[in-house]
């Protein structure tokens, strides 16, 4: 056991470490990416505004001064290139209408093209045009910004400065690596801090799940001991919470196996027995024969209605559980149903009363038809079952402005105040005797809750037991 302890200790240490390491090399990188690319654009940003700025200013300069022939221009450049004072820094260039340089501050590359899409960009828009990139004569990365020169609404010219971007570049390798210096200082406290952290916490870790792996195992009900603090602690508290409820819905699960079992068995052995019976009987005895058959239908009739709880409980577990909806008169579904079991209520002593409400039209709602028949079946089954002691069973239906409302009502013994929180609950039976699943109430509350409605039940004045069904009415489209 020790053993297996420590392989899951090293497990965890490797795991926690590769996996928070990781999460932070990531998020430096990404960090470390985004100042660069910040960097990189705000030098050459920057730059490249210097660089607009003064042409702009030179250019204005030019453009006022008294030109009336080209030599007048050629002299006013020649006179503002020679007095440049950034020459060091930058080269100064004016080009003519066919990119070709005239006069530079490098007197060298006077006669060439520099060939840059800086420059045509400039003469075709007659606006300032920046440039980064390799000087097609040098290979040298540079960085440009061509203005052009307008005389009289035409372009004559272009004033163009160009600089090295060397410095530029030196500047964010600069910055860069101390950024990612930085970042390596983070990833090495980060790291350690981690070792501190994992020491503290990795061990206890182990034992809690040790104990999990007992629960997990089959030992429900198993509570460990909690001598940690913090969230270790409030860890175990809902761990032997967890280990509390599952035991619970262990035995819960356990009854209800038994309690359905119990429930398939009675009315199979009614309907075997009287099969039987009537089967070997030879007397040709109507009576006998009526009630053999009315005993072999209502069993069949509760063992389907069974059955088919069963089905629709399995459907809302596994997510299968759907709704056709389309337009349903719901007074007609709900009238139907009602007089439908009025007449098998009448055979055991229970009267069924209606109030129809005196509507005057039919409210309409969207719902599935099949699963609101199986609602009102459920409901007036329950009431039959629990409270058909009372002889009685009432049925209403009223219509608001945005909700129908459909009642349910008997008049037995009703339930016991402290059972009323749990009485929608899956499985729950409470003290009642009554045959059944334990599941009718629960179906009923997951269809209505998904027709967008609401299901109460309570105990009445007067005794007994009313449940109300709220569903939305459909609404109008102007």
């Amino acid at each position: 056991m020790k053993i297996k302890m420590e392989t899951q200790v090293h497990g965890l240490r490797r795991r926690w470490m590769t996996h928070s390491m990781s999460i932070i090399l990531v998020i430096m990188l990404v960090v470390c990416g985004l100042f660069v690319a910040s960097v990189v654009t705000y030098y050459y940003n920057s730059v490249q505004s210097t660089l607009e700025t003064q042409a702009k200013a030179a250019v204005g300069f030019m453009t006022r001064s008294v030109i009336s022939n080209h030599e007048d221009y050629y002299a006013l450049a020649y006179n503002y290139t020679q007095n440049f004072s950034e020459k060091d820094k930058v080269e100064l260039q004016f080009l003519n209408n066919e990119g070709k340089i005239e006069i530079s501050s490098y007197n060298f590359t006077a006669g060439l093209s520099p060939g840059t899409c800086d420059i045509e960009t400039a003469l075709k828009s007659g606006r300032a045009s920046p440039f980064v990139g390799e000087d097609p004569h040098t290979s040298e990365k540079i960085i440009a910004v061509s203005c052009p020169l307008i005389y009289d609404g035409e372009p004559v010219g272009v004033m163009r400065y160009v600089t090295s971007a060397k410095l530029v570049d030196r500047q964010i390798w600069t910055s860069c690596g101390l950024i990612c210096g930085v970042g390596f200082a983070i990833l090495v406290m980060v790291f350690f801090s981690n070792m501190v952290f994992i020491r503290n916490i990795v061990e206890p870790v182990a034992e809690v799940t040790e104990a999990v792996q007992h629960i997990s195992s089959g030992s429900y009900g198993l509570q460990i001991q909690n001598d940690y603090r913090e969230e270790i602690g409030a860890l175990v508290d809902s761990i032997n919470e967890m280990s509390t409820k599952i035991s619970q819905n262990e035995k819960m699960q356990r009854e209800f196996i038994s309690s359905v079992s119990h429930e398939l068995r009675t009315p199979l052995t009614a309907i075997n027995g009287w099969g039987e019976t009537l089967l070997g009987d030879t007397s040709n005895d109507t009576v006998q024969l009526r009630r053999g058959v009315g005993i072999i239908l209502k069993e069949s009739r509760r063992l389907t209605n069974m059955v088919e709880e069963l089905l629709q409980f399995s459907r809302m577990q596994d997510g299968r559980f759907t709704l056709e909806l389309e337009p349903v008169d719901i007074q007609a579904e709900f009238e139907d149903a009602v007089f439908t079991y009025k007449e098998l209520f009448k055979q055991d002593g229970i009267e069924v009363c209606y109030d129809d409400g005196g509507l005057e039209e039919f409210p309409i709602i969207d719902g599935d038809p099949e699963r609101l028949k199986q609602v009102f079946c459920n409901l007036l089954d329950n009431a039959s079952k629990h409270g058909g002691s009372g002889g009685r069973i009432d049925a209403s239906i009223a219509v608001g402005t945005e909700m129908v409302l459909l009642t349910i009502r008997d008049y037995g013994t009703g339930i016991p105040e402290e059972e009323l929180p749990y009485i929608k609950q899956k499985f729950y039976k409470g003290s009642s005797k009554a045959r059944g699943s334990g599941i009718g109430l629960a179906v009923v509350d997951e269809i209505v809750t998904r027709h967008g409605g609401r299901f109460d039940i309570g105990n009445a004045e007067g005794g007994g037991c009313i449940a109300k069904l709220y569903l939305p009415l459909r609404q109008s489209v102007a």
